[in-house]
């Protein structure tokens, strides 16, 4: 996808204002968190939702260089919660609780 260069003014207080064009693709409104990112010759401005995805992304491809899936984290999750629910509670009946 071909962009547009479009310059913006950096106000007193290092405000910026995103076109409306931009902010109207990306869904932002007025309140909107956006994630900041620096190189060393650029700054990237990434919606929220967009920067969370990337994370888990990045969480991801780092659980499978070790070797593990997502089923294997839900699993070792469920252990810890019930091993946690034994010592809290000195039983796992979970469902009359």
């Amino acid at each position: 996808m071909a962009t547009e260069l479009k310059l913006v003014r950096v106000r007193a207080k290092g405000q910026v204002t995103l076109p409306a064009d931009i902010r109207k693709r990306l869904g932002l409104k007025k309140g909107d968190y956006v994630a900041v990112e620096e190189s060393p010759e650029e700054v990237l401005i990434t919606s929220r939702a967009m920067a969370e995805i990337r994370a888990l992304d990045n969480i991801g491809h780092a659980l499978k260089a070790k070797g593990l899936s997502l089923e294997d984290m839900i699993e070792s999750g469920r252990e810890i919660r019930e091993e946690l629910y034994r010592e809290q509670y000195g039983h796992l009946d979970t469902k009359n609780s």
